[in-house]
């Protein structure tokens, strides 16, 4: 989704759209594929997660909730969103303020506090940035998606992915070993280390445990086993590609200048 004081030529450079500046065209693509070349596109990581089963918990969940459930997931979806695109540019360099110009707060107090924990990660372990939001993509596996944050963290490669959720599920460490395979075959980065920064954990503080990385409110949870997660992972494949034999994205088109 293209938002006001968004730069067009980045987000064109990371093939989230199609931008032709000759046509003055540009061509919003479904969040469900990836253009990998004219006409091959790839389901999304995130998407081929959607058919791992729910566990009961969820279940429980969406009966409590009831009809409510999309909007939660919805107000959910545009926090998790803004701590990533927050932390994006923390990451290279740019400062980020709670207020605009006029004083009215960019974010909610839920936003602003899980973006402060993030800065308060980066600060204290100080990781030397690789990419961040970097589009990765696999021709052997076909599928495609956008890695989080690639870092050298105490000597080894990381992968580490944001959570804004009150919970942690297993498909996380499944997305995880997908990117690292991807990040290898498109990239040619080998991830030594993949973890998930939970920015809704229940920490009181720093652990005295060496090696635990957490502070109040969040935690790195270091994710093992990339080779057996992949395998899961493309389990999880094989039933997306039930529903979905063909992978045909839909296209919205709109001008980039009108005049009447």
């Amino acid at each position: 989704m293209i938002k006001q004081g968004m730069n067009i030529l980045k987000q064109n450079e990371k093939n989230r759209l199609d931008f032709n500046p000759e046509l003055k065209q540009i061509n919003f693509l479904d969040r469900r594929v990836y253009k990998r070349s004219e006409g091959v596109y790839y389901p999304s990581v995130t998407t081929i997660l959607q058919y791992m089963p729910k566990n009961k918990f969820f279940e429980s969940w969406l009966k409590d909730v009831g009809h409510n459930a999309d909007l939660i997931m919805r107000r959910a979806g545009k926090e998790g969103t803004q701590v990533h695109e927050a932390a994006e540019k923390l990451v290279e360099g740019e400062e980020i303020s709670w207020m605009d110009d006029y004083g009215n707060a960019k974010y909610s107090q839920i936003v602003w506090e899980m973006i402060l924990k993030f800065a308060e990660f980066w600060k204290t372990y100080k990781p030397e940035l690789i990419s961040s939001e970097q589009f990765v993509w696999s021709d052997e596996y076909k599928y495609a998606g956008t890695a989080d944050i690639v870092c050298r963290l105490n000597g080894e490669v990381w992968l580490l992915d944001l959570k804004t959720s009150n919970s942690i599920h297993k498909s996380y460490d499944l997305q995880l070993a997908s990117y690292a395979k991807a990040l290898k075959e498109s990239r040619d980065v080998e991830i030594e280390r993949t973890g998930i920064i939970w920015l809704k954990a229940k920490c009181r503080g720093p652990s005295k445990q060496k090696g635990v990385m957490q502070g109040k409110g969040w935690k790195v949870l270091q994710v093992d086993d990339i080779e057996k997660n992949f395998k899961l992972f493309q389990n999880i494949y094989e039933l997306y590609q039930l529903e979905n034999p063909n992978t045909e994205p839909i296209y919205n088109s709109y001008p980039t200048t009108i005049k009447v």
